[in-house]
């Protein structure tokens, strides 16, 4: 149970700060750049969005993605991540920017999975 609050702790905090760097690069914001708390609640619903919703539009999506050999997955992460920012307050982005942070966030998401991965090797 530890180790899975410590693995959703560190995507929270990875997920927040590259949201933060994506909207700097290409989104508008409403609030202050040093307003964490607004980062905090898009991270936090990007994560929810992420586990929940993101899966379901995967497998509707299958035949596009094996038509476009999974390029069509950079257009899903796009979606995840203009979602979360929409429904986080004072954020705003387009969709192709959204695109873009969505290939920023999915790398972000492969070094989560690399360092929870090495984190739960280490705790075994």
């Amino acid at each position: 149970m530890k180790q899975q609050f410590v693995g959703f702790l560190i995507r929270l905090v990875v997920s927040t700060l590259a949201l933060y760097v994506c909207v700097w690069l290409f989104g508008e914001s409403a609030v202050p750049r040093n307003d964490i708390f607004t980062f905090f609640v898009a991270g936090l619903i990007f994560s929810i969005i992420n586990t929940t919703l993101k899966p379901i539009i995967t497998v509707l999506s299958l035949p596009f993605i094996l038509v476009t050999l999974g390029l069509f997955t950079l257009i899903i992460n796009g979606l995840m991540v203009w979602l979360a920012i929409s429904l986080a307050p004072g954020l705003a982005m387009s969709f192709w920017g959204a695109v873009w942070s969505g290939i920023i966030m999915s790398i972000a998401n492969y070094s989560i999975n690399v360092i929870t991965s090495n984190y739960k090797q280490t705790t075994n």
